[in-house]
């Protein structure tokens, strides 16, 4: 069984990707790793040549800026670094650059890709989600937040990204058929120092709307204010060991009050139902077998 891994960064420094460690997590799992490095205005390109593994393979992409609906040119850039895995390998296995796979699931996701390997029926796997916000110690609990999504497909070249490269498709715009696993994705992306986090917002929604409306909506400031959120939990379990480095670098204080529930009465029946009946309402991009 050959596995492949792959991702696509761009200004990694400048928006504190722990791109690095993105890469570090599922490097035991992969025979090689395709890094598509977009053009920066920073030493990304350095960054990533910098990795200490023989399974790193970059190629270099220009992103298309001039694609700014639906954070389209996300997906653009995941399918170039797909297209660039070699046509022997069984397995590709997505990673963004906000994303670690705790290393307590590499031995159910490695048994998994083996089961499945040769079952026509099964396009890929489906991972749950921790989705990590203002610190390292909360996570969000909200119905907003997606629960599952694909990140291990076949490797078959008829299968695209999807959208802004959330999950994937195949010929004919159909979903793709799954198989959940007993393995999470820690989602990282809204864990930055305030100051990061803010020239994240102020420049990332340009991949998704005009100079307009982001002028309009987001507003400049210095720093990113955590404090608007509607729900979140203390996160009571270990980090991945390929962050704990940059665990202990945290900088910056985030507080948040337990009791703090700003849901509205749609969002709170919405959560009711996800709590006690198990009932996910968010958008759901693959099918499960």
């Amino acid at each position: 069984m050959k596995v492949t891994g792959f991702t696509f960064i761009r200004n990694a420094l400048t928006y504190d990707y722990p791109i690095l460690e993105a890469i570090a997590s599922i490097l035991p799992l992969c025979d090689e790793i395709v890094v598509a490095v977009g053009a920066s205005t920073d030493d990304t390109l350095n960054f990533i040549k910098g990795i200490d593994s023989s399974k790193i393979r970059i190629i270099q992409t220009v992103w298309d800026d001039s694609l700014r609906e639906g954070g389209q040119v996300l997906a653009v850039e995941t399918n170039k670094a797909f297209a660039a895995i070699a046509a022997d390998s069984d397995w590709a296995f997505y990673i963004q650059g906000d994303e670690i796979v705790h290393e307590r699931y590499h031995d159910e996701i490695r048994q998994q890709m083996k089961r499945w390997k040769d079952n026509k029926n099964v396009d890929g796997l489906l991972f749950k989600y921790k989705h990590f916000y203002g610190s390292y110690d909360y996570t969000g609990t909200s119905s907003k937040w997606y629960s599952n999504e694909i990140r291990i497909i076949k490797n078959n070249k008829n299968f695209y990204s999807y959208r802004d490269a959330q999950g994937f498709r195949k010929d004919k715009n159909l979903k793709l058929r799954v198989k959940p696993i007993d393995a999470y994705i820690y989602h990282y992306g809204w864990v930055k120092t305030p100051e990061a986090m803010q020239r994240k917002q102020e420049d990332f929604n340009k991949l998704w709307h005009s100079d307009a409306w982001v002028n309009k909506n987001v507003l400049k400031a210095e720093a990113f204010d955590y404090s608007g959120i509607d729900r979140l939990q203390r996160f009571k379990e270990t980090h991945p060991l390929v962050m704990q480095k940059r665990i202990l670098r945290q900088n910056w204080t985030f507080d948040y009050d337990l009791s703090h529930n700003s849901t509205t009465w749609k969002e709170w029946a919405k959560q009711q139902l996800k709590d006690r009946l198990g009932l996910d309402f968010f958008y759901k991009n693959y099918i499960i077998v």
